[in-house]
């Protein structure tokens, strides 16, 4: 049981303020995408620098996601989440000011820190004001809120950058967050969750050993595969990530109990969620650059231009929901997963240092459709897949997983695209766009494959395994969504 103190506020301002916080979150895991020319122009640096712009929000938010939470379940969750607040404001206003890319990394980084402890309790803080009844219309808005944030980030970093500096994709956070600070006191009751996991060792062992690998993968096309950094970062990161899976089986209380992964069920859904992720976030990273630096798109023509595949998911979803509660999740999920893939292997193959933009819409749709089609129904599958006093842990690894992937394909993808092409001309910047997009479909495909190991909905409920039981920690459930 959790306990928590007299609600301060009701029910419409704990949605609006845990709404905007989840905004800020969301927006910012995209928002960078479009401003990368500029950003490299401005500030100078390489490929891989540019990728840690990216990865380093995402890597920190992954690693520390489950953490935040546990610290908000033992010491407050308002408390926490003001911290997170805080931390997230702060980390904007210096990536706004940096003076060079290292610094911006060092921004970017910290913004994950707080965003990890921020995100996960803007659910737990909506479920404790807002009565039963009403949490599904809350939790609808809340999630199309969030959803509107990842649809627009391109668009918004484009449209901020071009028309006025790319600076001001971050100084956005400041007054957001600076006005939430006194909201969140004022409005929001405390609340308390009992039997707070904070795993330490588990927590060193994962960011560590995550860490080392996508240090790795960056670092392997500028210093050579065999350089001794690139080699100890992907031996001791996989090292490390190895110590990880002996602690989540043995530990009493881990971060991510590896019995989880018992069930086909949940290792399924978290399997394709990881590959989805990586083929994903690693051909937008790429596609993005690509629209301008060799299209010649602006940044605001080429984030409008990216919304047939961002934005899908706003108009798409309630009928893959829909579809999901007829048919069950397993079929949508895995039509989704092998839609994205044939979308970028059509992009890949239109791909041309003069393509038109009407060659490129029908394989933007179509991602954008598999898109839709995987996120609506994933997160009843993550829920149903474990016991309900396990729901909220197994949301949280979800998510944690998708950011650890969205990481690694930005890695793995730039890697693909720095040996097979570059920045030198249009033409070198397609023939490692290609490769790379091939294989992002590759694996957002065998994404599809392992969603088709999910036992059908009739079998797992012969087998027990699903439950219509809500997590008993909301702190972790907005993994799920």
């Amino acid at each position: 049981m959790s306990q928590q103190t007299a609600p301060r506020g009701g029910a419409a301002w704990a949605l609006v303020i845990t709404s905007v916080a989840g905004f800020m979150a969301a927006l910012d895991n995209l928002v960078v995408t479009t401003a990368l020319p500029s950003l490299r122009k401005d500030l100078g640096g390489a490929l891989d620098d540019l990728e840690w712009t990216v990865s380093a929000y995402t890597l920190t938010f992954a690693v520390l996601l489950m953490f935040g939470a546990a610290l908000g379940d033992r010491f407050g969750r308002r408390r926490l989440f003001q911290v997170g607040v805080t931390i997230f404001t702060g980390a904007s206003a210096a990536a706004a000011m940096a003076p060079g890319i290292g610094s911006l990394i060092a921004a970017r980084a910290a913004q994950g820190v707080g965003a990890a402890v921020m995100m996960p309790l803007t659910l737990t803080l909506l479920t404790a004001a807002v009565p039963a009844a009403k949490r599904g219309m809350a939790y609808g808005i809340w999630g199309a809120v969030n959803g509107l944030a990842v649809a627009s980030g391109p668009l918004i970093g484009g449209s901020l950058t071009e028309h006025i500096s790319w600076h001001w994709i971050f100084w956005l956070n400041v007054p957001l967050g600076v006005a939430l600070l006194p909201l969140a006191r004022l409005r929001l009751a405390e609340s308390y969750g009992a039997g707070a996991r904070l795993d330490l060792p588990g927590t060193l062992l994962a960011s560590g050993g995550l860490f080392g690998i996508v240090y790795g993968l960056v670092r392997g096309p500028a210093d050579g595969w065999t350089s001794p950094l690139v080699l100890t970062g992907l031996f001791a990161g996989s090292a490390l990530l190895a110590a990880f899976v002996l602690h989540g089986m043995r530990a009493k209380n881990p971060m991510l109990p590896m019995r989880l992964f018992r069930s086909r069920a949940f290792s399924g859904i978290n399997a394709a969620s990881l590959l989805m992720f990586l083929g994903m976030f690693g051909s937008i990273f790429l596609l993005s650059q690509y629209m301008q630096s060799v299209l010649g798109y602006s940044p605001t023509q080429a984030g409008l231009r990216m919304l047939p595949w961002t934005g899908m998911p706003m108009l798409v979803a309630p009928i893959a929901g829909i579809l999901s509660d007829r048919i069950g999740g397993r079929p949508v999920v895995a039509t989704g997963l092998f839609f994205q893939a044939a979308g970028l292997a059509y992009l890949a193959s239109v791909a041309t240092t003069d393509a038109s933009y009407a060659a490129q819409l029908p394989g933007l749709i179509i991602s954008g459709i598999g898109m839709a089609l995987f996120f609506a129904p994933a997160s009843n599958l993550v829920m149903s897949s474990v016991r309900a006093s396990e729901q909220g842990i197994a949301s949280g690894a979800n998510n944690a997983l998708r950011e650890v992937g969205g990481a690694l394909g930005i890695a793995i993808m730039s890697s693909i695209f720095s040996a097979r092409g570059g920045y030198e001309s249009g033409q070198a910047f397609v023939d490692g766009l290609r490769p790379a997009l091939v294989t992002g479909a590759g694996v957002v495909a065998l994404a599809g494959v392992a969603a088709l190991v999910i036992p059908r909905r009739r079998a797992a409920e012969r087998d027990g395994s699903a439950s219509p039981a809500r997590s008993s920690s909301p702190a972790l459930e907005t993994a799920s969504r």
